[in-house]
């Protein structure tokens, strides 16, 4: 990373600022849980995935934010319908129709088979707290960028979007809890926390619920509202029972592409991909858990286990937060192992949670992959070299360090 000068520090990103905002939020609603003896609504192993779900989207979008702000300027300048004034009685429609945009895409996220296929990670939590609002894919993210073009097409400028979306998504992060109850005359204006808690329900009568994010009329005026009355029950009608980091990305893809691929005919394919999740036969979930799943027992956790994985979650954070706060400053060696090694790392989460005895080799990688960037950092290849014979030393059939390693990890 190149020295920084005082000259610099408006070229930082300040949008790293929202990864501790993150943790101050969400340490205050645990907090606020304990107070109220409810420590039962945060379980460590699904926090976790939570977690390590949003970090890999934050660090993705560092790729991806600026060419969507180029993408609205590109529809704006080309294509919008009109230009729009920036007065302040435009930003009240602009934060309408942001909120419009926002209940189609969320509802074609919830009724078309491809888009539930990169919304349903967001839904895959059976705890409902603020981590769950970090449950966003990159793809998701981008699917819904595509929808928030119809902002520039139809006339507002691509500052506007972006100030919006900002605030948009902000107040959302809000309504992912279980501590605020009905506030009142609120509920029949805002998307409270209560009818997102109805959103995220698995019961029946709340399924296809609520899809508004910030405005609650668009639910009635399109027939999609329910209100909290009996006691939500969080996750998936047929749930996921996997804290795999990959698996819960890739998952419904692979569903839909076995559904696909046992389905005569082209129409009837596409039918299959932009169909209702609701009819897509539930018994592809199983076959394909029993192939790429292994057989696994119920882990039993212990104190340095779970302090293994906190190790490993912190330090993920700390690293997404230097790399999205310096990423103007970085050389691309500096971004692309950070972002490399937090990949492996979160993959390591993952498997660490369903006790994997694989992760021995995870770390023989990470050991290579820091060893290389040290050596190109400082220019010691000698670093590499001992990094590369450390590793194949601990893969040696006649040295148990495997054993003694997840002995110590899992007892």
């Amino acid at each position: 990373m190149e020295y920084i000068s005082s000259d610099h520090w408006a070229t930082l990103n300040y949008a790293a600022l929202a990864i501790p905002a993150f943790f101050i939020f969400t340490g205050l609603e645990y907090a606020a849980a304990l107070r109220q003896k409810k420590p039962h609504l945060f379980k460590f192993d699904s926090s976790v995935a939570n977690i390590s779900i949003g970090v890999a989207e934050r660090l993705l979008n560092l790729f991806l934010t600026a060419s969507f702000y180029g993408l609205f300027q590109y529809v704006y300048t080309h294509f919008a319908v009109w230009s729009i004034p920036n007065t302040w009685w435009v930003w009240v429609i602009m934060l309408l129709a942001t909120d419009l945009v926002w209940y189609w895409y969320h509802r074609f996220g919830h009724e078309i088979n491809l888009f539930w296929a990169a919304h349903i990670v967001h839904h895959q939590s059976e705890e409902f707290n603020y981590t769950v609002s970090a449950r966003i894919t990159t793809l998701q993210a981008l699917i819904r960028n595509l929808f928030w073009c119809i902002l520039p097409l139809a006339g507002f400028h691509p500052d506007m979007v972006i100030a919006t979306l900002i605030i948009h998504g902000t107040y959302s992060f809000f309504t992912h809890t279980q501590l605020i109850g009905k506030l009142g005359w609120l509920e029949y204006i805002l998307i409270t926390p209560s009818h997102h808690r109805v959103h995220h329900a698995s019961n029946e009568k709340y399924l296809n619920k609520n899809y508004g994010d910030l405005f609650v009329f668009w639910d009635k005026l399109f027939g999609t509202f329910q209100r909290e009355e009996e006691e939500p029950v969080y996750g998936l009608t047929h749930p996921l029972k996997s804290y795999s980091f990959i698996w819960q990305h890739v998952h419904y893809f692979l569903e839909l592409g076995l559904a696909v691929r046992r389905t005569p005919g082209f129409l009837r394919k596409l039918k299959i991909i932009f169909g209702n999740p609701e009819l897509l036969d539930q018994n592809l979930r199983a076959a394909l858990e029993q192939k790429f799943l292994p057989h696994k027992e119920e882990p039993k956790p212990r104190i340095r286990h779970k302090a293994y994985v906190l190790i490993q979650v912190v330090l993920v954070i700390i690293i997404a937060f230097i790399l999205t706060l310096f990423y103007r400053h970085l050389d691309t060696p500096d971004v692309l192992t950070g972002v490399l090694f937090v990949a492996i790392t979160l993959i390591n989460c993952g498997a660490l949670l369903e006790q994997r005895h694989w992760i021995y080799y995870l770390e023989q990688v990470r050991l290579v992959l820091l060893s290389g960037y040290l050596a190109y950092t400082f220019d010691q290849p000698v670093w590499l070299a001992a990094g590369v014979i450390v590793s194949t030393l601990m893969l040696w059939p006649a040295w148990p360090a495997r054993k003694w390693f997840l002995e110590f990890i899992y007892g």
